[in-house]
């Protein structure tokens, strides 16, 4: 993945731009979203991508999507590319549960593990307030909820997990410390530490991790608590299992450990579509990487799947839409390693050839794209270089580093392109010159 190669000539560069040009919708607000809501009619699943972790208009824009989604569609809950316990305490918060904090921006500010900005951010901060007023007049079983897809929290998930079963099962509680007891001497290193260690003892915690689930699962018709918490602590005991299982395959590299992440992603999902009952619908906020099919890119070639592709597979009949998002430069919120300070750093203008370089030159305003008018050969016969910025980035490499080949109306069945964009608005970096961030762009 991230290969870089020119993958159109000049004469098929001239005649993609001038049918990027004839088929674009202009985008300016969210009356322009008309022909991607057609598009997305009675589907059942709505991905929404991003081309970085910390730009501000694939946050509003998405946050645009998902009201209406909600408000004309039906939608039901939102499920993000986020740790569970962080993103339940969101749902909790906008269901109005008892004890579940005073504010939104209490309940974001909480988010401090590292890449901290992707949630807590003034951009949810508006969605998360919009959602719990939305949610007041409902019932208990109408509120539209707010989860954490991924895999990464072994630590914090146990830690939710002996919270409740001190409330409700002291007996059930001591597996769980076992598990938490055996994993403690590896909590520094965001899961390094504990897969060096397993390059050892290969299958270090692993037991504890799996007899923790199975006895969860065993007393879970027994507890007669809160509904939805029974169901997180369910979850949070899967995901011990889950990143125990991909902290192992990290220090072996591959796509192995990328797999176990995005079939975690799916398997949440499939649980939460049960959860919320068989009409129950799902917008789901991830990176590209994860939502665009996967099969549309170089990542087949090396053995890697994700949410999308997944999502896809299995529910193709009741409708799955990907929508991806890019754009040509700006600024982004990112990291210059791993666990760097947060730094607003400028994004250069799309490479040559690239997806992005594409869509500026056929005008450079914003546009939408329903994938499917894109059915020409030099669409559908190249795989043309598609940017993707993480939460470690570094724009003097990004040449060389941050594109993904992709046959485009394979990978996307919508793409909202943004011309020029601005770092997202992190709650952890005090803005400058007011208190609160513009995150109402649209008056929505």
């Amino acid at each position: 993945m991230g290969r870089y190669f020119t993958s159109v000539s000049q004469m098929d560069e001239a005649t993609a731009i001038r049918l990027i040009n004839k088929k674009t919708h202009p985008l300016s607000n969210p009356a322009d979203l008309k022909p991607l809501m057609d598009r997305i009619g009675d589907s059942r699943i709505v991905m929404l991508g991003e081309a970085s972790h910390g730009t501000h208009e694939y946050y509003t824009w998405r946050a645009a999507i998902t009201k209406k989604l909600i408000l004309e569609k039906g939608f039901n809950f939102i499920a993000v590319e986020g740790d569970w316990p962080d993103c339940y305490r969101i749902n909790r918060f906008i269901k109005n549960y008892q004890n579940a904090g005073e504010s939104a921006f209490n309940v974001l500010h909480a988010f401090n593990r590292w890449p901290t900005w992707m949630w807590a951010n003034w951009e949810i901060v508006a969605l998360t307030e919009w959602l719990r007023k939305e949610n007041l007049p409902l019932s208990k079983e109408k509120k539209v909820g707010f989860y954490g897809l991924d895999v990464y929290s072994l630590w914090e998930s146990l830690e939710s997990i002996m919270d409740y079963l001190k409330r409700v099962d002291p007996i059930s509680l001591k597996i769980a410390q076992e598990a938490f007891k055996c994993f403690e001497p590896y909590k520094e290193g965001e899961g390094q530490s504990y897969a060096r260690a397993t390059m050892m003892v290969p299958e270090l915690c692993k037991t504890e991790v799996i007899n923790l689930l199975a006895e969860i699962r065993h007393k879970v018709p027994q507890y007669n608590t809160d509904h939805e918490n029974v169901f997180s602590t369910e979850q949070n005991a899967l995901i011990t299992v889950n990143a125990e299982k991909y902290y192992r395959a990290m220090i072996h590299g591959g796509p192995h450990s990328w797999n176990i992440r995005d079939r975690h992603m799916a398997d949440t999902l499939e649980k939460l579509l049960d959860f919320h009952g068989k009409k129950s619908k799902a917008v789901i906020w991830a990176h590209n990487t994860h939502i665009g099919d996967a099969r549309a890119t170089d990542m087949v070639d090396e053995g890697m799947y994700n949410i999308g592709e997944l999502a896809r597979s299995q529910h193709h009949e009741k409708g799955v839409i990907l929508v991806g998002f890019g754009s040509y430069s700006g600024s982004v919120i990112a990291g210059r390693s791993w666990g760097a300070e947060i730094r607003k750093i400028n994004m250069p203008q799309a490479v040559k050839g690239s997806w992005e370089y594409l869509a500026h030159n056929a005008g450079d305003v914003n546009k939408l794209l329903i994938m499917e008018d894109f059915n020409e050969d030099v669409f559908m016969e190249n795989h043309i270089n598609h940017r993707a910025v993480g939460v470690v980035y570094n724009p003097e490499y990004e040449k060389f580093g941050n594109y993904v080949p992709s046959i485009m109306p394979l990978r996307y069945d919508a793409f909202i392109y943004l011309d020029h964009t601005h770092a997202v608005n992190p709650l952890h970096i005090l803005p400058h010159g007011k208190e609160v961030p513009d995150t109402y762009p649209f008056g929505v």
